[in-house]
Formats: C-alpha cells, sequence, structure tokens
C-alpha cells in the first residue's frame, strides 16, 4: 500500500450518512454491453467495461458511505479481483465522491476531474452552502444538512486532458458542463451516441421528495439547491441537447433513451428559464433574493 500517498487522504469535515432512499437504491441497470448504471441511495453511478474483464472505469462514487456496496457491484460485474483503471467524476459534491476516499484505499487508482473541481478534492476550497430556500421540494428545504466540505485526496486526484480524451476510455470525450458547479463535466461517446450527464440535467425532480422516492420519471433541470450558476447551466443543457443523445444516465433519476430523451431534453432547453430555473433563492442570477 503507498502510505505516501494514502496517509492524509480524508473526507470532507462534515461528511456523514445521510438517510436518503429511492426504490432504485442498491439496483444497476444495463443500459450499454459496456455500460452499466448503479444507484446508491438516491444518486447514479456508472462502471463502464465489459462484464468478466478485469479492467473498467468507474464514473462517480456514490453517497457517503457507499464504498462497500460498489466494491460488492464491481466484483460482482468485474470479477473478485477487478479494478478499475481509473475514478472518473462529473463533479465533487458530496452525493458523487461519498464513497471515494475508501475506494482509493481499496484499488489506489487515480481520480480524475475538471481543474476547476481539484480545489474541492485538495481540501482547498469548500462549495457554496446548499440552500434550503430555494423553490422547491421538501428535499431542498432539507439541503442544509447536506455535506459540502472538501475532500483531501492529495497526489491521487489529476485534472482530466485538456484535449477531451478520458483516461481509460478511448471512445469517450468529455465536455465541461458547468452550471451546477464550475467543472462539471459531462461523458459523450459518438458512436453509439451515449451520454452520462452527471447532474448538468436530470431525470427526476430532485427537490421533491415524493419524485425521488419514487423515482418519477421527468427530465429536469439540475438540483435546484446546489445549483449556483443558472446561466451556465442553460447553456449546458443547449450544449448537451445539440449532441442529440440516443441514450443518457443522469445522476439522479432513470436511464432515459430515444425518442423520449430526445423530446424531453428539447422541451428542457425551449423552456429552461420557466421550468428549471427557480422562482426564488441565493443563486438565482447570482444574488440573494429571498427576502423579495
Amino acid at each position: 500500500m503507498d502510505t505516501k500517498n494514502q496517509e492524509h487522504i480524508h473526507d470532507g469535515e462534515d461528511y456523514r450518512y445521510i438517510p436518503a432512499f429511492s426504490v432504485a437504491s442498491g439496483q444497476g441497470v444495463q443500459i450499454k454491453d459496456d455500460v452499466y448504471a448503479f444507484t446508491t441511495q438516491i444518486v447514479n453511478l456508472a462502471a463502464v467495461g465489459v462484464p468478466g474483464q478485469s479492467s473498467f472505469v468507474l464514473i462517480d462514487a456514490g453517497m457517503p458511505e457507499s464504498a462497500d456496496d460498489i466494491l460488492e457491484m464491481t466484483r460482482q460485474r468485474f470479477g473478485r479481483h477487478s479494478r478499475p483503471a481509473a475514478i472518473l467524476l462529473t463533479h465533487a459534491h458530496f452525493d458523487h465522491v461519498g464513497g471515494l476516499v475508501d475506494l482509493i484505499r481499496e484499488w489506489q487508482v487515480p481520480v480524475y476531474a475538471h481543474p476547476e473541481e481539484i480545489p474541492y478534492l485538495t481540501g482547498e476550497k469548500s462549495y457554496p452552502n446548499p440552500d434550503p430556500s430555494v423553490e422547491g421540494g421538501l428535499l431542498a428545504k432539507l439541503s442544509f444538512v447536506f455535506p459540502n466540505e472538501p475532500l483531501s485526496l492529495g497526489s491521487w486526484v489529476r485534472p482530466l486532458p485538456d484535449d477531451g480524451t478520458v483516461p481509460g476510455l478511448e471512445e469517450f470525450r468529455w465536455l465541461h458542463t458547468p452550471g451546477h458547479s464550475p467543472g462539471h463535466v459531462s461523458f459523450f461517446r459518438e458512436r453509439d451516441r451515449m451520454l452520462i450527464a452527471g447532474d448538468a440535467f436530470v431525470t427526476v425532480r430532485q427537490d421533491q421528495l415524493y419524485s425521488v422516492l419514487t423515482q418519477k420519471m421527468e427530465i429536469s433541470g439540475p438540483p435546484r439547491y446546489f445549483t449556483t450558476d443558472w446561466a451556465a447551466a442553460k447553456t449546458s443543457v443547449q450544449k448537451l441537447e445539440a449532441l442529440k443523445p440516443h441514450d443518457a444516465l443522469t445522476g439522479h433519476g432513470k436511464p432515459v433513451s430515444g425518442q423520449e430523451l430526445a423530446e424531453g431534453l428539447h422541451e428542457l432547453v425551449v423552456r429552461f428559464d420557466e421550468v428549471a430555473v427557480p422562482d426564488y433563492g441565493k443563486y438565482v442570477d447570482g444574488q440573494d433574493r429571498t427576502m423579495h
């Protein structure tokens, strides 16, 4: 074990188990022969690789204390002694990096993220506080309990290549899709138009507890309580819609494909200001409008 890189890595100081679940928790869905979606509580991650082969790539790392479930999933899918070539991050919010420290300790593999996310992974910078005042349902109101302090991963974390290539995934490229977070990225494969979108858009109203619990399908903007730049978020959705993806896995909600994806994503682009941007909240138009 590489103690030089291991001794200083740790979770954010406010990381803890969050008792939030959906009907999809612990379940997996095969989207393509080599793309598998797995849900830890209320968030999705992707394991990309051919089943039975020992090497794969993990995209995102689930909720806090989810590492054991992720390890068991990868062992069943890729083999008892399998390990990824790399872990890729769409962004570094707590529900996408919750199992990361334990996975690094187990696998000792590099983690790649956009350069603008790296300060949240090296202990340098905390995310802005989640906004429980934002327009939305009960889950938005409870977001004040969500962790926002940075992880400290030391030299395990590296920037994604400048040229858009993706370590360990030759056919994918990454796209900068900020808004939900400064360094948010999505991953796209031209050959079959497979999109792994993170939280650039989602397929469930993530601010509404009932929708999250039941995983009610609704192509929606990024989760409101953590999105700090709505103009950038709109541009990112437009960028992804222009790719005309055939299949999409988002950070929250069910995978979606074909006509349902095309129509839903187009509708989101056309009506983004109306259906995605909240009427009020700290981060609407870049200012605190909670008192208006």
